[in-house]
Formats: structure tokens, sequence, C-alpha cells
């Protein structure tokens, strides 16, 4: 592991226990026993870590749609590979997608617009595989937002609530997850 690598690993742990603005150089060049100046040999500035960690998580989720885009497929397929990136990532960077969840309103600038067009391309993108699977009868004839609402927020969130549950194997929480999800709770 680079010492850029090193810096970027601490400050996700950091953030994500403290929150973006309440960790400095200092509390990071401190947690890896440098002087802060040393950080800046590798590291700008904290918000250029900000800027990589979640962007670098937004392209992610932006490769994959595109991905699953390109799936000839139905929409409940579409959206099973959906759901199942994102348990995928949550299971192996959870500080990540904790702090795009929260910290990505830090973002400054060029970083900040590129985050929101990244974002926003990508929540197009789910909405229109749900509306093409209302459209043609796969899914129930629900509020298309509605939909939307609950599959983001489940599947945003959920860092936080396996953080606390962990134990369940991942492929077992990602057919729990899809099936919730997609079909509901009742028989």
């Amino acid at each position: 592991m680079t010492r850029r690598q090193e810096i970027l690993a601490c400050a996700k742990t950091l953030f994500r226990e403290h929150g973006y603005k309440s960790v400095s150089m200092r509390d990071m060049a401190q947690q890896m026993n440098l002087k802060a100046a040393s950080l800046y040999n590798h590291i700008a500035s904290k918000e250029e870590i900000l800027a990589e960690i979640t962007l670098n998580l937004a392209h992610k989720f932006t490769d994959e749609m595109s991905m699953v885009k390109k799936i000839q497929a139905d929409s409940i397929t579409k959206l099973e590979a959906v759901i199942n990136h994102h348990v995928d990532i949550t299971l192996k960077d959870p500080e990540a997608i904790a702090i795009v969840n929260n910290d990505w309103v830090h973002l400054k600038g060029a970083n900040f617009d590129e985050f929101i067009k990244l974002r926003d391309g990508y929540e197009q993108d789910l909405r229109a595989i749900i509306s093409a699977g209302v459209k043609s009868g796969e899914l129930k004839a629900k509020s298309e937002e509605v939909i939307l609402f609950a599959m983001l927020s489940t599947l945003r969130t959920l860092h936080s609530w396996y953080r606390k549950r962990s134990g369940i194997e991942g492929q077992q929480l990602k057919n729990d997850i899809t099936e919730i999800l997609l079909k509901g709770v009742t028989k």
C-alpha cells in the first residue's frame, strides 16, 4: 500500500467516525504517527481527500450502472444487478459509502459539480429502469418516485445498519434485500 493509500484509508476511518468537518490533517497525521507536514507531501488538502473518496465511489456506481443498462434483460434482472452492486460495495468499503452519504455536501467547485452530475445521472438511470418495469407490468403500478426512494434509502443506509448487525453472510444479505425490495414482505 502506498503512503497515499494509507492516508486515504486513515481518512476514511476518521471521516466515518467523526465526520469530515471534525477531522483535521493534524488528526490524520497523529493517527498515522506522522508529522502533519509529512501528509502534504502526498495530499494537497483535506478537500482533495474528500473529493478522491467521493468521486471514486460515484464513478464506481456510474460505471456499474453503465454495464447494467447494457444488459439485455428485463427490469427485474437489472434492478437485482443494481442491488447486488450496492451490497457488494457496502460490504467492501462501508467507510466510503458513509462519507459519500454524509460528507459530499462539503465538496467545492468542480468537485461538487461533478459529484452532483454523477449522482443525478445515476438516479435518473435507476428511475428509467423502474419506469420501464412499471410500463412492462413487471413492477406493480405504484409511484415510481416512491419505489426509487425506497430502494435508494435502503441501499444508502445499509452501511450503518450492517455495521451494527454484521454476521449476515454477503450472499444472504443480497438475496434478502433483493427479495424484500422487489417483492415486499407479504406472502
